[in-house]
């Protein structure tokens, strides 16, 4: 896992001795580890208290051909009322997978109940060029309203394209379409931008950063990965997942990046090593001390 650096950009200042709680607005995926079967062991690794908010049950992922989906739209306006009533605080709202387009309402009216808390929007709508099979055009136009005034947001190169309309190119981008594409979102209102997974088949992984109160454009950060020879479901929701547990950690935004590509890296490792691996979901349990590691160095510094 890579050292810290002199990344200024922090988007949480950490108190040792303080858990932050951060609501995951996620769904809840019986087989196939991924959204809130990651987000709930990572972030807790890391030392933050996780309420999840669960956007829709699934017996196994999209990616296995036979599974269930059920929508929990209906439920969600009670079960937030139910936190406002006894007082819940939250100090981050950490968005994924959505059931619905109303559901893009809901997650904005915890921003307007939990004004203080980041916004962290990581927009899953699809891969390879291609929306998930239960998403819809309604459902991509309404979580591009989630951009202005995201603190941060962390799209594929997909979703790029779905919420910035520029035609999906492949994986091998250059700087200069990577840099079209930060200034577009940034342009739309977010604060801060990673974009995922630029392979340029040179054997490595590329992650670009740029932040709108940091440079912009011209002073984006590329973070570079070895890339493994193979590929496996889940691994947006576990960098997404590390990302935020390092950010609350009080880590800089780029280092932050930096650590859930190699958090994810190493879990790939482990998970080749499973049966069935390709299809189980990343296998991050043997990485989570990394995710502990990182509190544990912030507790240390804050006695």
């Amino acid at each position: 896992m890579a050292g810290q650096t002199d990344d200024q950009n922090r988007l949480y200042q950490r108190d040792s001795k303080y858990i932050p709680r951060v609501a995951a607005v996620h769904d809840m995926c019986g087989y196939g580890k991924c959204s809130l079967t990651a987000a709930i062991p990572i972030l807790s690794a890391a030392g933050c208290d996780v309420c999840p908010v669960p956007t829709a049950l699934f017996s196994a992922h999209t990616m296995f051909k036979d599974y269930t989906f059920h929508d929990t739209t209906e439920m969600l306006p009670g079960y937030l009322d139910a936190w406002r009533k006894e007082g819940v605080e939250l100090d981050g709202i950490y968005s994924g997978f959505l059931g619905s387009a109303e559901q893009v309402d809901i997650i904005q009216r915890m921003y307007r109940e939990y004004p203080k808390a980041l916004r962290l929007v990581d927009p899953v709508m699809g891969d390879g060029g291609s929306m998930y099979p239960t998403y819809t055009e309604e459902m991509c136009r309404a979580v591009t309203n989630l951009v202005d005034g995201a603190d941060l947001l962390m799209p594929n190169l997909t979703e790029v394209s779905l919420l910035t309309g520029i035609d999906y190119e492949g994986q091998d981008l250059d700087d200069a379409q990577v840099g079209e594409r930060l200034g577009r979102l940034l342009d739309m209102g977010a604060k801060n931008v990673i974009i995922k997974g630029i392979d340029r088949k040179d054997g490595k992984l590329r992650n670009f950063v740029a932040s709108a109160d940091h440079g912009g454009v011209n002073e984006r950060t590329e973070l570079v990965h070895d890339k493994l020879p193979f590929m496996i479901h889940g691994t947006g929701d576990a960098f997404a997942s590390s990302l935020c547990g390092a950010l609350f950690a009080g880590r800089g935004l780029a280092d932050a990046a930096r650590i859930a590509g190699e958090f994810v890296r190493s879990a790939m490792q482990h998970t080749r090593n499973q049966p069935d691996y390709q299809q189980r979901g990343v296998s991050f349990e043997l990485d989570l001390g990394q995710m502990t590691a990182l509190m544990q160095e912030q507790w240390a510094r804050g006695r």
